[in-house]
């Protein structure tokens, strides 16, 4: 282990751990916005006992999405330096906006909407969270922008005097081929990771018995939300493994093992064999898979491991510009199998609560509480792939990951941060689960006993 390996490793568990709080933040804030819509529109108010429930639970989420986000900016000066003097021309612009525009309106609403109840009309208070939860897709967006240009850069320069890269439009690098495709699968994600925990807490409480009408109804908009999203995520995905091939065809070659170009391509679920991929022991392939994923083309051709890494060999000079095969490989099929997963629970889930039902074997309600965390592992999986698949490079063909660790970090100085990060996250991550979990078990609120009272209090004259 060196700086660089332990840089990574510190930089890795830290976003993992942020990104947990981040689709859950982005999906939720979206669902409590619809639950008031429908309370506003119908008067139910069942609606709006769950708007209060989830929507407490929503911002213990966000107020932890935010402690833990702010760890991953000072990374960046950190162990980070020389790519971020490198990058920060053209990297810190959308992260600005992010700053700037949407983080300020997210955060400015939502202390409207979490203070305005009973002192705003009703609209007006119903706008705060609408907004809120606008401010919350738009700093996603920013923010993927910024990593799309990683995986995709555009709209730069090289200044061949200080040898930084230099933005040159702003509109290419907001409008990137890979942002575009990137942001709907990272919002249908967050969606169906919402939707999971709506289900998952409904499960506990129908298991019990709890309010039967709300968590049943709480679980049914879960379920279709999850469904949706699940087909909302397959597609995107699809068009996203398109756009990947042809941006980063190296990434594609390892997430199937592909060392020699083939066409048609197999796509294998399970592959026993040698690390270095010179011989297979047995898989289980599903024909023309690959080839229809990468290209759109069942008999398309694919480019293999072997191959690229002569051509990128040529191109950028001598090195290894493989990534990590065995991780590439594993988790894309894991962020695929936990949300079919997730999917199909939903699909069930819906047939057992039709036609106003409520499931009774216990053992639903069990897989039910379980799943919360299938679509958490799909996200998870996913970004380490993203991020694992593009190595050796930060900024895919411009800057290298060894040349972007800072250089005067030593092993220890990195070795002692990145356990007092771990420590932290972890006492932070059970008192997160506490509070959650004692505002799950307490139930939606009384209605009648958070209404304030009258103020009986005499006027004081006035002269």
């Amino acid at each position: 282990m060196n700086a660089l390996d332990l840089s990574r490793w510190q930089f890795g568990i830290t976003t993992v751990y942020h990104f947990i709080f981040v689709p859950l933040t982005i999906g939720m804030a979206v669902l409590v916005a619809s639950m008031q819509t429908a309370w506003h529109l119908s008067g139910n108010e069942t609606y709006l006992r769950m708007t209060k429930f989830f929507g407490k639970l929503f911002l213990i989420n966000f107020a932890m999405g935010v402690v833990t986000g702010i760890v991953q900016e000072f990374q960046f000066g950190m162990n980070w330096s020389d790519y971020s003097r490198f990058v920060g021309d053209v990297f810190g612009a959308p992260l600005a906006m992010e700053g700037l525009l949407a983080f300020f309106l997210e955060s400015t609403f939502l202390g409207l909407w979490i203070f305005g109840w009973n002192r705003l009309s009703p609209r007006l208070h119903l706008a705060t969270i609408w907004l809120a939860a606008i401010g919350t897709t738009l700093s996603a967006y920013f923010i993927l922008a910024a990593n799309s240009w990683m995986q995709h850069p555009v709209g730069y320069r090289i200044n061949p005097e200080t040898n930084r890269a230099e933005l040159t439009d702003i509109w290419a690098v907001l409008t990137n081929s890979t942002t575009l495709v990137t942001f709907p699968h990272v919002l249908f994600g967050a969606f169906i990771t919402a939707a999971g925990f709506l289900i998952g807490v409904s499960a506990w409480h129908l298991a019990r018995g709890n309010e039967t009408g709300l968590f049943r109804r709480a679980m049914r908009i879960g379920l279709i939300v999850s469904l949706a999203s699940g087909i909302g995520v397959a597609v995107t995905g699809d068009v996203q493994g398109r756009i990947m091939t042809e941006q980063q065809p190296m990434k594609m070659a390892a997430a199937e093992a592909l060392y020699e170009t083939s066409g048609p391509a197999s796509f294998s679920l399970f592959t026993l064999g040698t690390p270095d991929g010179d011989e297979e022991l047995w898989s289980l392939r599903v024909p023309h898979v690959l080839s229809f994923m990468a290209t759109g083309d069942p008999n398309g051709t694919v480019e293999g491991i072997n191959d690229l890494q002569k051509e990128y060999v040529e191109k950028y000079g001598p090195g290894d510009y493989r990534p990590s095969i065995p991780v590439t490989y594993w988790t894309f099929r894991l962020m695929i199998g936990f949300g079919a997963l997730a999917s199909l629970l939903a699909l069930v889930g819906l047939w057992l609560t039709r036609k106003g039902r409520t499931p009774g074997s216990r053992w639903f309600y069990r897989a039910a509480l379980a799943s919360m965390a299938l679509p958490f592992l799909a996200n998870a999986a996913g970004w380490i792939f993203t991020e694992m698949g593009r190595q050796p490079w930060t900024v895919y063909g411009v800057l290298r990951t060894a040349a972007s660790v800072s250089p005067g970090v030593d092993v220890t100085t990195v070795a002692i941060s990145l356990t007092a990060f771990t420590i932290v996250y972890a006492v932070l991550a059970g008192i997160t689960a506490f509070i959650m979990t004692r505002h799950v078990k307490a139930g939606p609120p009384d209605l009648e006993a958070q209404k304030e009272p009258a103020d009986t209090t005499v006027p004081a004259l006035t002269y």
